[in-house]
């Protein structure tokens, strides 16, 4: 263990947050010290099995009585600015769950209140720390495949979401901001910034009242030409949830990722198949296990982070740029017309 362990406190304990309070418990430099949940049953549920000493209804009890380095507010989008802004008015760095925020305006504010009281923030934008896509980010920094031209970054699915989070079926805006916003971070992790974006969505579930399909196609600084789609109405045997499948074709080279987490990179010296399925930690279960490992993944990123004075890589400031993309995806829908950035 580090010398210090930073103090933490969670704000949430509904479904997802069941990932973040076990990881917590595993991250290396941080303790949870604080829980707090709207929710009396789930607050005092939460702090019994993950052995936190103090929980709270009241967020603003907890900030006046806490002493502490940061919060991990895993509570739903329309919370997230108060929220937000309460730590940083406190002082107290702050990871915030996705979608980041309903609105840019929001979004904005978040940012503006953490930099105005130079406090770190962190969107909890995971999907880049899944280890077999970190795997594919490896290929492509090492140039074997060469210079990418086309990409894909693709979920589909038909597993039922709706069970355990119903609000979802509910949103006024679903896909683009539920799923689309990871699978467009990875398309920035993997090949760059957009300069062109062009989307078609589609409601296909009649018991979704918003959007539950996107396809969009971008175009990156590099000049790569990348098809962004997300379905969770797509059904498949077997239903490959909740992996996210990547295509990539260069000048030297190629690299998928397909279902069953196997990797096949095509080189100028031949092919090699990588199995790059990831962790099962002692407290994950199949087929989360890819989801609930770039979850401590993400949080230990934040530890070291807060260790070594830097910013985070999914900052505030770096998610506004994905956040912008997911809003330009609604406005090329509506318009019908690309959008240029």
């Amino acid at each position: 263990m580090h010398s210090k362990n930073f103090r933490g406190a969670i704000i949430g304990c509904g479904f997802f947050a069941q990932n973040h309070l076990h990881s917590w418990r595993d991250v290396n430099g941080a303790e949870l010290v604080a829980a707090c949940d709207t929710d009396a049953n789930k607050v005092i549920e939460a702090a019994k099995n993950f052995g936190i000493p103090r929980h709270y209804t009241d967020t603003k009890q907890m900030f006046k009585e806490e002493s502490l380095d940061f919060v991990d507010v895993v509570t739903t989008m329309p919370t997230h600015r108060s929220l937000v802004e309460l730590a940083a008015s406190h002082g107290v760095p702050v990871i915030c769950q996705k979608p980041f925020a309903p609105t840019v305006e929001d979004a904005r504010a978040m940012v503006k209140a953490c930099e105005k009281a130079s406090v770190p923030l962190m969107v909890h934008e995971n999907f880049r720390w899944q280890s077999p896509l970190m795997a594919v980010k490896k290929v492509l920094s090492s140039q074997l495949i060469g210079e990418p031209f086309f990409g894909r970054v693709s979920f589909r699915t038909a597993h039922d979401i709706y069970t355990n989070q119903p609000y979802l079926a509910e949103e006024k805006r679903f896909m683009l901001l539920d799923l689309g916003v990871h699978l467009l971070d990875v398309a920035r992790f993997l090949f760059g910034e957009v300069t062109h974006l062009f989307c078609r969505t589609a409601s296909a579930n009649p018991i979704v009242k918003a959007e539950d399909t996107a396809t969009i196609l971008v175009t990156q600084e590099n000049g790569v030409a990348c098809v962004v789609d997300g379905c969770y109405f797509s059904h498949q045997d077997p239903d490959p949830f909740p992996q996210t499948l990547i295509e990539v074709d260069g000048t030297q080279g190629t690299i998928r990722l397909d279902r069953g987490y196997r990797m096949t990179v095509v080189g100028p010296d031949g092919t090699e198949i990588q199995d790059v399925e990831p962790r099962l930690l002692p407290w994950a279960s199949k087929p989360w296990h890819g989801i609930q490992e770039s979850v401590f993944n993400i949080q230990q990123h934040w530890v070291d982070c807060l260790r070594d004075g830097r910013q985070p890589d999914t900052s505030g400031v770096d998610n506004l740029k994905t956040f912008l993309l997911a809003e330009a995806a609604y406005e090329s829908h509506k318009s019908g017309l690309a959008i240029q950035f």
